[in-house]
């Protein structure tokens, strides 16, 4: 693996990552958005999600799609969608712009579903809308007539084939088209492992957005027979490190690791939190620049998880149920939680020293700035000149 700063000197040129490292993203909607008027709900909620302090929001696929989801893209150039028009789209997107919040498009290019049946009675031709690809866009394991994937099949959908110069050329031109004629800045890529990381490098040198995130999934380590999760899931981190490394660094990963273990750890657990090396045992562990937290969407422990990811390096992520939807409380606590992080200026690159761990109990240091833990167990720091700057069910979090 290269260097931090060698990487930030081609994120530079090249865009895809902020070089600051002080971001904080919000997944701003669910698997039951597309049912409701969800660019104007947004729209009513940008005062209040700059004034939290996110970033950038991760908005959902915003292309014409088969599923009412977003995930079946078939016309890219129609922004029509289950999520609201066009025209709403934008207004969304201006407004955001007016309060310094970035926009992140769902960039869904592993598949595409066709128009038109090809040669094999394959709906794998994209006839009578913008970028009418015939067979050859199609990866030949996936009923197309051209070239073998480079990565995972999406099984039961045409896959696109990325080792096409003219495939490659029209997906550039489309992402360069949603940066300046649409007005998104960032770019989440889809189901990263369904082709090669080299092409993800490609399209952010060429599209040059302001940040980048890739979802490389895969599933973490258990053990027969009871199938527990693996203590050590190095070999599951380094997957995700090694997907980064051939993106050129210029992209970051959804931090999958983290996510997997936190939540098996505050569930009794919490000793998973420290690796043999003393370290977070996520990709925030080995490249906390690149590693994009985030909890369960479903975590009976989200209180504990946000104390711990937005406490900890790496980039936050926080959905949008967790801020909206689950009451008052969570999100002040929520809020809270990302003041103290700007005031006490942790950033992704922050360094850590883990205390303590136990089954009930969790204890670190951030930058010497910030002091925190998590579980039912007993703690608090010995230096009186450490302060309570919050505190809630299981967590607490001090400062100087």
């Amino acid at each position: 693996m290269v260097s931090d700063d060698k990487f930030e000197e081609q994120a530079a040129r090249h865009g895809g990552i902020i070089k600051n490292g002080r971001e904080i993203l919000f997944q701003a909607f669910n698997w039951e958005s597309n049912k409701h008027n969800w660019w104007s709900n947004l729209e009513e909620k940008v005062t209040n999600l700059a004034e939290s302090g996110f970033t950038s929001v991760w908005l959902p696929p915003p292309t014409q799609s088969l599923s009412r989801e977003g995930y079946l893209p078939q016309n890219l150039y129609c922004l029509d969608s289950c999520y609201g028009s066009l025209h709403e789209l934008k207004l969304l997107l201006h407004k955001m712009s007016e309060h310094n919040v970035r926009a992140m498009a769902d960039v869904v290019i592993n598949h595409r579903i066709g128009t038109t049946q090809g040669s094999n009675g394959m709906y794998n031709r994209y006839d009578g809308i913008p970028i009418s690809w015939d067979e050859h866009a199609v990866t030949s394991c996936s009923g197309g007539k051209g070239n073998k994937s480079t990565g995972d099949n999406f099984d039961g959908v045409p896959n696109i084939d990325h080792t096409q110069p003219f495939v490659r050329k029209d997906i550039i031109e489309w992402l360069i088209w949603l940066r300046n004629s649409i007005g998104f800045q960032d770019f989440r890529f889809d189901f990263t492992k369904g082709y090669a990381a080299k092409f993800v490098k490609e399209y952010i040198e060429e599209s040059k957005p302001l940040f980048a995130v890739g979802e490389y999934w895969d599933s973490c380590e258990y053990s027969p027979p009871d199938y527990r999760l693996n203590y050590n899931q190095d070999s599951h981190r380094q997957k995700i490190i090694n997907w980064i490394d051939n993106t050129g660094g210029l992209c970051a990963a959804f931090d999958f690791t983290t996510k997997g273990i936190l939540q098996e750890a505050v569930k009794g657990e919490l000793w998973r939190l420290r690796d043999p090396e003393g370290k977070p045992p996520g990709v925030m562990g080995w490249w906390p620049s690149r590693s994009v937290t985030f909890i369960e969407n479903h975590d009976t422990g989200s209180t504990q998880g946000y104390a711990y990811i937005l406490t900890h390096p790496g980039i936050p992520t926080v959905f949008y149920d967790h801020f909206y939807d689950q009451g008052v409380p969570l999100h002040d606590e929520i809020a809270k939680l990302m003041q103290i992080r700007k005031c006490q200026d942790i950033h992704s690159r922050s360094s850590i020293k883990i205390l303590e761990v136990r089954s009930d109990l969790y204890s670190a240091i951030i930058d010497d700035k910030l002091c925190m833990k998590i579980g039912d167990g007993s703690w608090c720091p010995g230096d009186p000149e450490w302060r309570l700057a919050v505190s809630g069910d299981r967590y607490a979090v001090w400062h100087k």
